[in-house]
């Protein structure tokens, strides 16, 4: 079994791979999610492993690419640092299919994969999402608010299927350069910023803002309802 591992924790992974070498398996190591999901363009993996360091929502970024995925099913596994209900709930809502503590035991770990192996069958994918007026259609590359269409080109409406499918959860630019742009691409700053623009224009509803995309530098940029948009993040300009 061949399988995929965003581990960032040298330690970790190493616990990992010792576990999966001892019945055959052979992990992958990936230290970023854009490394990861470039990988998963061209290898076919079985399994993904993705660590959380911590039991956090912070890691919206891959949650909402979980969620996104539409050509393969490949089961996944996030690690957890702790028991938190909350963040164990934003795991297998975005699309994860199995969460594990840690520290964990090798035989678990084990278990806890061959189980995944015979319950992951393909799965109907989430092909609308509704959220705050706003309809969104993947089939149809559509967008609709309270049935008024809205105009966005395909990489607009990619962008807005990952804000809007995790909405108050931040998507990195990295994520987003790889997933709305080829694998391959060095897509500049600058790039992202504008088609976030122009995104947050097209959403404006009789110049009212409904929803607002948020940013912070260190982290991406994340869709809230505008009763949820606290003062001090930057929201209505580009960047």
């Amino acid at each position: 079994m061949k399988i995929a591992c965003y581990i960032r924790n040298p330690s970790v992974f190493d616990q990992v791979k010792a576990a999966l070498s001892r019945v055959g398996f052979t992990p992958s190591h990936f230290d970023s999610e854009s490394a990861m999901l470039r990988a998963m363009k061209r290898t076919s993996f079985d399994l993904m492993i993705i660590d959380s360091p911590h039991s956090a929502p912070a890691e919206g970024s891959v949650f909402s690419w979980l969620d996104l995925r539409s050509h393969d099913r490949i089961p996944s596994m996030i690690l957890a640092p702790g028991r938190d209900a909350e963040f164990i709930a934003q795991a297998l809502n975005s699309g994860a299919d199995d969460v594990l503590q840690r520290p964990f035991a090798a035989v678990e770990l084990i278990a806890r994969i061959h189980a995944l192996a015979r319950r992951c069958a393909p799965q109907q994918h989430r092909r609308t999402i509704e959220y705050a007026g706003f309809s969104l259609d993947r089939e149809a590359s559509s967008m609709v608010y309270r049935g008024a269409p809205i105009a966005l080109t395909p990489r607009e409406f990619s962008m807005a299927w990952l804000l809007f499918s995790s909405p108050s959860i931040y998507i990195s630019r990295e994520t987003l350069s790889t997933v709305i742009w080829s694998a391959g691409s060095d897509v500049a700053g600058r790039t992202i910023e504008q088609h976030v623009y122009k995104l947050r224009k097209k959403l404006m509803i009789d110049q009212r803002q409904v929803v607002v995309i948020r940013t912070a530098y260190s982290q991406g940029y994340r869709l809230d309802r505008v009763e949820q948009a606290a003062p001090s993040d930057t929201s209505g300009a580009a960047g």
